[in-house]
């Protein structure tokens, strides 16, 4: 007499030749458990919360590249390796005084000068 495997369909539609064993559902249980147990990563301070800090404590308008230079100084932020972070910062500054508004952290005092309003 020849045994049969029985085929069970998974709720995904897939074919699956029987149950998994102890020992397997064990070691998945584990590792949902682990992966729920890890420390969540420190988050970093970003571009523009670094530069509102140093536009802050400067209490006068820089400029982008200025800002660049100082968050690096004040070891606030630095760039992962792109080669024009302060237009970035530019454009980031001009993006959020214009979807913001008023409520705004940053006002453009003169050409390519921003300062700190809280």
């Amino acid at each position: 007499m020849k045994s049969k495997t029985i085929l069970k369909i998974t709720p995904k539609g897939r074919p699956n030749a029987g149950t998994a064993t102890k020992g397997e559902a064990k070691k998945k249980a584990d590792q949902k458990a682990a992966s729920k147990v890890t420390p969540a990563k420190a988050k970093r301070t970003s571009a523009l919360d670094a530069a509102a800090i140093v536009l802050k404590k400067a209490s006068k308008p820089m400029r982008s590249q200025e800002l660049i230079t100082a968050m690096a100084e004040q070891k606030l932020w630095t760039s992962p390796g792109g080669k024009t972070p302060h237009a970035t910062l530019y454009a980031a500054i001009l993006r959020e005084i214009n979807e913001k508004g008023k409520e705004a952290r940053f006002k453009k005092v003169d050409r390519g000068q921003f300062e700190f309003i809280g």
